[in-house]
């Protein structure tokens, strides 16, 4: 006898069948919906010429499709959206950044070789000695122009210069000026974006453009595309070659033309970060100092925290909640904040820290433009950051260690010293190297730390690219990429790629050395 459900008076079984099922329709629709809307992206990037983000979300939407829809990989769907945005926000510009190492890609090597050949295809040129100087005249709430040489007058039908659109607008010969006054400057001024797009022609069909304040002249196409490929520059009569080595158009005596388009320079970048000498040597110093940075952060963090943690658990150590408190409230604060307060009192002329220096030693350290002196405050400034996460750590693993071992050092004599180095610290230290490694990772790519305080600075002198001495090799690559004058992403690629693989080869054989299974 089935027990019926008092709301819809079905069994309760089918009841529940029923759910499921509408459960399972609901999953699949969500499911089409986006594998409909990542195969309309792959078509959109596909047309955009955007092919690695195609074939991205090509992936993303067949591995979707087959994970859930396929019932042997049913223990799969529950990993998949990890997996999924690992692919998308780790992997995947891994890769690209990887790509774009073996490329020239920069500022002036962005557009498609088809832009660039369009872009330049749409320059033009003033004809040498044939301006005509422009002047207007009001026709009622209209405008006539009137342009004139040494040779030829030409006269406007009346427009509406209110009208910015671009439009074409024929000429006639004048004769004598009018005899009203003409608009002065201040008007001409005003109805400059309407002027600009005014394409005027004369009756031998010469096109007039403006090209001054008060001119128009022919304005020509500059250059004229051959079948061979080349294009041909009117104006300085010289022949612009595509060299798809480059990714320019050359020009007869060697000049490269902007814009140009990305091509494949294959091991270019990374030869020459280690075989220019105005590269290498920025480079060498920076690596040298991340390295140093990045071991003295995690050292003097531990120590501070180390040594905090360890008096914490002092039995005779009465307030230890407050004093916790308040030795974890740097942890509290956003580093950027903290970061800006040390900036103003590590200031050489007004800061804190140079007022108490004057007023006891009578010195001011210049620490922002002295490079030894500005690494030590990125080093004072980034433990005071760090040293909560380590106290945190060694508390609690100070915590977990055996009362008896401390019993027992105290029966052979053993001191607060004594048990610090041959109790605590050897016990905590293996459980603490994983955490130690991720610090030194994270240190080693500490940007917002350099670009809040220093911004690499002082400059390395020499250097062609943007480097600082106080610079980490993110920071560095970050210049190369975004503040200098060309951009060059396809260096700072190969950089971040080496910077990729030094962290991870550092941090497995750090792994390796301290025998944790990986």
């Amino acid at each position: 006898m089935y027990t019926t459900n008092a709301s819809r008076g079905l069994p309760r079984h089918r009841s529940r069948h029923l759910a499921e099922r509408y459960t399972r329709w609901a999953l699949r629709g969500v499911i089409a919906a986006l594998v409909i809307a990542l195969l309309w992206l792959v078509l959109a990037f596909h047309l955009n010429g955007q092919w690695m983000f195609a074939l991205l979300f090509l992936l993303l939407g067949g591995s979707l499709g087959v994970v859930f829809t396929k019932r042997s990989l049913m223990s799969h769907r529950y990993i998949f959206p990890a997996v999924a945005g690992l692919g998308v926000f780790v992997i995947f510009p891994l890769i690209y950044t990887f790509g774009i190492s073996f490329s020239n890609y920069s500022s002036t090597n962005l557009l498609s070789e088809e832009r660039v050949r369009s872009q330049l295809m749409s320059q033009t040129y003033q004809e040498d000695d044939d301006a005509f100087d422009l002047t207007l005249y009001a026709e009622g709430d209209l405008v006539r122009l009137r342009l004139e040489n040494e040779r030829q007058r030409w006269m406007s039908s009346p427009l509406n210069l209110a009208n910015v659109e671009s439009r074409q607008l024929g000429l006639q010969a004048a004769s004598d000026a009018p005899t009203v006054d003409p608009l002065p400057m201040r008007d001409i001024i005003q109805a400059r974006g309407a002027l600009q797009g005014l394409r005027l022609i004369t009756p031998e069909g010469t096109e007039l453009r403006m090209a001054g304040i008060r001119q128009f002249a022919p304005m020509l196409d500059r250059y004229e595309a051959r079948d061979d490929g080349t294009l041909y520059d009117r104006r300085d009569d010289r022949v612009l070659t595509p060299d798809h080595t480059i990714g320019f158009f050359v020009a007869d005596d060697g000049q490269r033309i902007t814009p140009g388009w990305p091509v494949n320079v294959g091991f270019s970048n990374y030869t020459q970060i280690f075989t220019d000498p105005d590269i290498r040597g920025p480079f060498m110093q920076i690596f040298v100092w991340t390295f140093v940075f990045a071991s003295l952060t995690v050292v003097f963090t531990l120590a501070v925290g180390f040594v905090l943690a360890s008096l914490l658990q002092w039995d005779q150590l009465r307030g230890k909640a407050i004093y916790r408190t308040l030795l974890i409230l740097p942890y509290a604060v956003p580093a950027f904040i903290s970061i800006l307060i040390f900036k103003g009192m590590f200031n050489q002329h007004f800061g804190e820290v140079n007022m108490i220096l004057d007023t006891l030693f009578g010195v001011r350290p210049e620490w922002f433009t002295d490079p030894w002196l500005a690494r030590s405050m990125l080093l004072i400034v980034n433990t005071w950051l760090g040293y909560p996460y380590m106290l945190l750590l060694c508390m609690g693993l100070i915590q977990a260690i055996p009362r008896d071992l401390y019993e027992a050092s105290a029966v052979d004599g053993g001191g607060p010293i004594s048990n610090l180095f041959h109790i605590t610290l050897p016990l905590i230290i293996k459980p603490l190297t994983p955490l130690l490694i991720a610090a030194f990772a994270f240190n080693f790519n500490n940007f917002v730390l350099i670009a809040l305080l220093t911004g690499g600075n002082p400059d390395i002198l020499g250097a062609s690219t943007p480097a600082g001495t106080t610079d980490l090799l993110v920071s560095y690559t970050y210049r190369i990429a975004f503040q200098d004058a060309g951009q060059n992403f396809g260096l700072a690629a190969a950089i971040a790629t080496l910077i990729f693989l030094l962290v991870a080869g550092m941090s497995l054989l750090n792994l390796r050395l301290s025998k944790v299974k990986v």
